[in-house]
């Protein structure tokens, strides 16, 4: 069974930057689509990047598009979210999440994904 398990979160300034990394055990993410997802205190749960499993397809909330990227290391089962110029807005609880997709599918709708990690906290004081 697929395991996530997410770590890098932390208090930041805002204007710095951070990497949260999504580890994968269990299973090889090598057929998986990643999403990164985040939910602040009070809202929705939303996606903020997700990668096909070939990596070739990656897709951006509008809100973090040329500040975020999202990247994947299959070698090391391990996907990445560089996140810079973090700002109040950005704070949250930041999962990953996976599902079996093709080679160039993937998706910012949670509904699409099975397994997902425990989260790790973003905080960006304003």
């Amino acid at each position: 069974q697929l395991q996530l398990v997410e770590s890098g979160g932390g208090l930041v300034q805002p204007g710095r930057s951070l990497r949260l990394s999504c580890a994968a055990s269990g299973r090889t993410l090598d057929y998986y689509a990643i999403g990164w997802f985040r939910q602040a205190q009070g809202k929705e749960r939303e996606g903020v990047a997700c990668i096909s499993s070939s990596g070739e397809i990656t897709k951006y909330a509008d809100s973090v598009k040329g500040r975020f990227t999202i990247s994947r290391d299959n070698a090391k089962n391990t996907v990445y979210l560089q996140m810079n110029n973090l700002k109040p807005e950005d704070t949250g609880v930041y999962y990953c999440a996976a599902e079996v997709a093709g080679p160039r599918y993937s998706s910012l709708l949670a509904d699409e994904y099975d397994s997902w990690g425990q989260g790790t906290r973003v905080t960006v004081p304003s």
